[in-house]
């Protein structure tokens, strides 16, 4: 089993930022790839943004620019720097982690919330 502990969220205004960090434990050999994953209230939950072992990258139309994903392999650490936060934004943030096309880990997620 994978343990994935989301830590980051909070309250902040539009415009501001929040990194979120995603930390992986326990069986966490062959993990080819992490991403975070959002759900507002009321909707489903969607990608925001992923990444490879090899570093490769992917992004969610609405936070292209604006998000930044990345990894730390050595403290097993994924990391999602949020920039310039709207409203539409507010969600709770769910880290992922993949080892193989259909063997996927969940954190608990993280509570976003852009608000003036």
């Amino acid at each position: 089993q994978v343990q994935l502990v989301e830590s980051g969220g909070g309250l902040v205004q539009p415009g501001g930022s929040l990194r979120l960090s995603c930390a992986a434990s326990g069986s966490i050999f062959s993990i080819a790839a992490m991403g975070w994953y959002r759900q507002a209230p009321g909707k489903q939950r969607e990608l925001v943004a992923t990444i490879t072992s090899g570093g490769s990258t992917n992004y969610a139309d609405s936070v292209k620019g604006r998000f930044t994903i990345s990894r730390d392999n050595a403290k097993n650490t994924v990391y999602l720097q949020m920039n310039s936060l709207k409203p539409e934004d507010t969600a709770v943030y769910y880290c992922n982690a993949r080892k193989l096309l259909t063997v996927n880990y969940w954190g608990q997620g993280t509570q976003v919330t852009v608000s003036s």
